[in-house]
C-alpha cells in the first residue's frame, strides 16, 4: 500500500563463446558489448551503468556482457587485454572500442549516433 512495486530490472544479455553469434550474427541494431571479470574492480562500476543502458535502449540496441573468464574463445578472438573493455558493434563491423571506465554519457552519445545512422540508411 505505501510502498512502490519495483520494476523488473532488465539487465544486459548475457553473451558467450556458444550464443555470440546468434545474438551478434544478422543483428540490425547497434550492439554493447562489456568484457569483464567478477574480480575486477572497475568491471563492478561499469556492470551497473551497462544493465541501465539495457533499460534505457530496450528495442533500439542490443546490450550485453561477456565474462572473460567464463568465455575464453571470444577473449582470444578480440584480443583482450585489459577489462572493462566495451567496444560497439554494428552490422557485424567494429565501430569503437575502448578499455577501462567509460562514463555512461559517452556510451549513450555513442549508441545515440549509431542508431541515428542506422536510422538514415533506412
Amino acid at each position: 500500500m505505501f510502498f512502490k512495486k519495483k520494476k523488473p530490472r532488465l539487465v544486459a544479455t548475457e553473451i558467450t563463446d556458444i550464443n555470440f553469434n546468434d545474438i551478434i550474427q544478422d543483428e540490425d541494431q547497434p550492439v554493447l558489448i562489456d568484457f569483464w571479470a567478477a574480480w575486477c574492480g572497475p568491471c563492478k562500476v561499469l556492470g551497473p551503468v551497462i544493465d541501465e543502458l539495457a533499460r534505457d535502449y530496450e528495442g533500439k540496441a542490443v546490450i550485453g556482457k561477456i565474462n572473460v573468464e567464463q568465455n575464453p574463445g571470444l577473449n582470444q578472438h578480440f584480443q583482450i587485454k585489459s577489462i572493462p573493455t566495451v567496444m560497439l558493434i554494428h552490422k557485424g563491423v567494429l565501430k569503437k572500442r575502448f578499455s577501462g571506465l567509460v562514463p555512461k554519457p559517452d556510451l549513450a552519445d555513442m549508441l545515440d549516433q549509431c542508431i541515428a545512422e542506422n536510422d538514415e540508411e533506412e
